[in-house]
């Protein structure tokens, strides 16, 4: 699939947002990803690669990752002011990589956010050369750098939230709260409280003409320049809206142009979101495929493009119960969370290696994450990478991640997925256990787990000396089955035992020699001692 270059991405992104400080953008040719810089472990970089340099501010740092990066990366952007003096110059030329600044105030969240989107950094797309108005579908800054060279003014286009889906060139001739609007990627608040306030918002949503919005009447000093707006519509539903910073209201044929160009707006929006549905499920298939490890997984591999790449299989999924409530609007709430919990895990393990793949299959969201190295440091950095993600999710929700093995090859995904999703339902059932864990980590857990469910599946009871000592307990009141329990995770040690009963040592043993009697185990034979401990795990309350 072609990616953005970087001199399209500059073009798009340019002026407002980044500046070039040193080297030729023409040379780098296609971008194949955005890397964030990681002073502690070293990312893998995809080919011509823009590396956002966060948190570099000395000269002698910079310069020292513009040696790094040579030949393995296109550009690196650090953060404006640059650092005057000839050194960083003569270190991007020599490495080869353009050095780019981005303006003060911009996050770098948000600049990544956008540099993938203009790369369209998934990776997988529905196969698709459609174009609407002239412009390739969905490709808004385009269009918005067309729409502004109608009305001669700088465009931004955004949603029905006023976050900024795309925006033209030269926003720096506009005023300031244009700029904080671009750089923010959103109108912030206080603009939109003023908009609100003065009836801007309803009269724009009522019309079906542009709007001419006089700053004079808004009573801010950061808002210098009149803007003129129309709705984006499909039929009655209200996609978002076209905002153009003017000198004065416009001409009859520049209106004109101005409402032509919403409709336009208006099938790109359309085609947008249901291109997002259709490349979910696109994404969702292919993943399905390549861990079922049947004959059509490595196609799906190649498709992924992680052809030849080893990778580790991640499953995720939340605690509690899994079976329908028999509430719709229950099961939504659930269906809903699940898709926001995949969709940020997805942003994460991209942030990880651009060449990640994460799809939500059932219940579980299903991440595979590319893998340098040997197979032990793999796994330690999938389970940092896990904590990492579940650390940001706070208690929020309660979610675990299970990290099965390595998969060299697409004949090993099935393996490797199988012992993920073992991995996460032995976290499941364990509540006061670990978020993350590796397959090894937790294989005991594991075959307990599947020897209860083995045992429920197939009707089986308590039977033996732990129903006797059950029933006991029930007629009696008594506490024979924890005693028993006590017994064993203590080694035998009577005393252990009792104080984490909170009863006498010599009470302790009377209640031991009671339940050897009553439950006809014998703990001097290792066989009991077993099977006892077994059924305890495997039927516990």
């Amino acid at each position: 699939m072609a990616r953005a270059s970087l001199t399209r991405i500059l073009d798009d992104l340019g002026g407002t947002l980044l500046e070039v400080v040193h080297g030729d953008p023409d040379r780098v040719g296609e971008v194949g990803g955005v890397v964030i810089h990681d002073a502690v472990e070293e990312p893998a970089l995809p080919p011509a690669a823009v590396v956002l340099g966060v948190g570099l501010r000395e000269p002698a740092g910079i310069a020292a990752l513009l040696d790094r990066l040579r030949g393995r990366a296109g550009a690196l952007v650090i953060r404006s002011p640059v650092p005057a003096g000839q050194r960083l110059r003569t270190a991007a030329a020599d490495a080869g990589v353009v050095l780019l600044a981005v303006a003060r105030g911009a996050s770098w969240m948000q600049l990544a956010a956008l540099l993938r989107s203009v790369l369209t950094e998934d990776g997988i797309r529905v196969e698709d050369t459609e174009t609407l108005g002239g412009f390739p579908a969905g490709d808004l800054f385009s269009l918005a750098n067309a729409i502004a060279a109608q009305l001669d003014a700088p465009v931004t286009i955004e949603d029905r939230g006023s976050r900024v889906l795309a925006f033209s060139g030269h926003q720096e001739e506009a005023d300031q709260s244009r700029v904080e609007t671009v750089l923010g990627r959103q109108v912030p608040q206080r603009y939109s409280q003023l908009l609100t306030e003065s009836g801007v918002f309803d009269e724009l949503y009522r019309s079906r003409r542009p709007v001419y919005v006089d700053s004079t009447g808004l009573g801010t000093e950061s808002i210098t320049m009149p803007r003129v707006a129309i709705a984006v519509r499909a039929g009655a539903e209200q996609l978002g809206s076209i905002w153009a910073a003017v000198h004065g209201p416009l001409s009859a044929e520049r209106e004109a142009a101005l409402t032509d160009a919403a409709k336009v707006v208006a099938l790109h929006l359309l085609r947008m979101r249901a291109g997002a549905d259709v490349g979910r499920r696109l994404r969702a298939d292919l993943l399905s495929t390549a861990l079922e490890g049947g004959p059509d997984a490595h196609a799906a591999v190649d498709r992924l493009g992680l052809a030849g790449t080893p990778v580790i299989v991640l499953a995720l999924a939340m605690r509690g119960s899994q079976e329908p409530s028999g509430s719709l609007s229950e099961e939504t709430s659930r269906e809903t969370e699940r898709q926001r919990i995949a969709d940020g895990f997805a942003m994460h393990l991209a942030a990880m290696h651009p060449r990640s793949a994460v799809a939500l299959l059932e219940n579980h969201a299903y991440g595979l994450l590319p893998v340098d190295g040997e197979d032990s440091d793999a796994g330690e950095r999938a389970l940092r990478v896990a904590g990492d993600f579940l650390g940001r999710l706070g208690d929020r929700t309660d979610a675990v991640i299970g990290i099965g093995s390595c998969a060299r090859t697409s004949a090993e995904l099935a393996t490797a997925r199988h012992r993920a999703s073992r991995t996460v339902r032995a976290l499941r059932a364990h509540e006061d256990g670990p978020r993350a864990a590796r397959f090894a980590e937790v294989h005991g857990w594991i075959l307990v787990s599947e020897l209860r469910e083995l045992a429920i599946g197939q009707g089986d009871r308590p039977s033996g000396a732990l129903a006797v000592l059950r029933e006991y307990d029930e007629r009696h009141g008594a506490s024979l089955v924890p005693t028993l329990a006590a017994w064993l995770d203590a080694f035998g040690d009577v005393g252990a035992a009792a104080a984490a009963l909170h009863v006498h040592p010599n009470t302790f043993r009377y209640r031991l020699r009671r339940l050897t009697e009553i439950g006809g185990i014998d703990l001097a034979d290792p066989a009991d001692r077993f099977a006892a401990m077994l059924a305890l795990r495997v039927f516990k309350d």
